[in-house]
């Protein structure tokens, strides 16, 4: 196996913070939920390491522009929280399984001078030479597990794979990223491949197997060996027809 020793990759940061309304919420379960959705809201909580866990409310359709965004859900929001302003992310959203609304929100205060830990769209570009040669290119990774600053996350993290050939490898060693960008795997894992088709594959594996160079010799021998004792069969029939007679 081939190793691509010429793969690059770039990875957009930087981006402006978002800004979002929250409100109090000081009652919890269904009824205020959905008084809540009566007025536009819906019940959300944020929490930090220096934030203890805060009942909030917040208008979905400021929440989807959000995710909707460049950044998404990486995306850094500013807000007023117990009388101060802070910096918080999505961490986890939820939806109605039927309606698909919004019903609920989960922030997660960031610092600026901390890192965190996100996930990135890891994109192939070009068209590599192995499968060009008719080679089938295998993307093991979508997303990467990215640990940056908030003010550093890549937009996405892009891979040049034009100069991979037929069995060439893309290692996460391989990525060229950012300062402060790292990505949180073995430097030796795969992230994408350039293989033969499946059925090339198939056929060099069985060909590759223990044993498979002598089944048919085996085979062969077999069918010698029984061929044997129908012609000694065949020549002992005439000499028993010849004794009774």
């Amino acid at each position: 196996m081939s190793a691509a020793t010429t793969s690059s990759s770039s990875a957009s940061t930087g981006s402006a913070i978002a800004q979002l309304s929250v409100s109090a919420r000081l009652a919890a379960g269904k009824g205020e939920a959905k008084r809540l959705r009566k007025s536009g809201q819906i019940p959300a909580i944020a929490y930090g390491k220096t934030l203890a866990s805060t009942p909030i409310a917040v208008a979905p359709k400021e929440v989807i522009t959000i995710l909707k965004s460049e950044h998404g859900k990486n995306s850094v929001i500013r807000v007023q929280l117990s009388g101060a302003e802070r910096l918080v992310m999505i961490r986890d959203y939820s939806y109605h399984p039927v309606r698909r609304e919004l019903e609920h929100v989960d922030f997660v205060e960031v610092k600026l001078d901390e890192e965190i830990d996100v996930e990135i769209p890891l994109i192939a570009t070009g068209k590599a030479e192995g499968v060009v040669k008719g080679g089938l290119l295998r993307q093991v990774y979508r997303t990467l597990p990215v640990r940056c600053r908030p003010d550093r996350i890549p937009l996405k993290i892009e891979v040049d794979v034009t100069p991979l050939e037929l069995n060439g490898h893309i290692f996460t060693q391989h990525l060229k990223l950012d300062e402060g960008v790292s990505v949180r795997l073995p430097a030796e894992q795969t992230l994408i491949a350039v293989v033969a088709p499946e059925k090339d594959r198939s056929a060099d594996e069985a060909a590759a197997a223990p044993g498979a160079a002598a089944a048919p010799a085996a085979a062969a021998a077999g069918g010698k060996a029984a061929a044997a004792p129908a012609k000694d069969a065949k020549a002992a029939a005439p000499a028993k027809d010849a004794k009774k007679k």
